[in-house]
């Protein structure tokens, strides 16, 4: 089995594709709200906020 991804971002708002191309999946936009991360329902990646970055606030 695979060991899941963790990517660190610096916005709490991230839009995640599955990373492979045409063998991804759908875009979809994710929002980590106060909680500092969040995992993409389609792949399981877990996209984390960068330390000192601060959540919410994006555009």
């Amino acid at each position: 089995m695979q060991a899941i991804e963790t990517i660190e971002v610096e916005k709490s708002k991230i839009a995640c594709d599955g990373g492979k191309g045409a063998l991804g999946h759908p875009r979809v936009f994710l929002n980590m709200g106060d909680k500092g991360q969040v995992e993409c329902p389609y792949c399981g990646r877990v996209y984390v906020l960068k330390p000192g970055a601060k959540p919410g606030g994006d555009h």
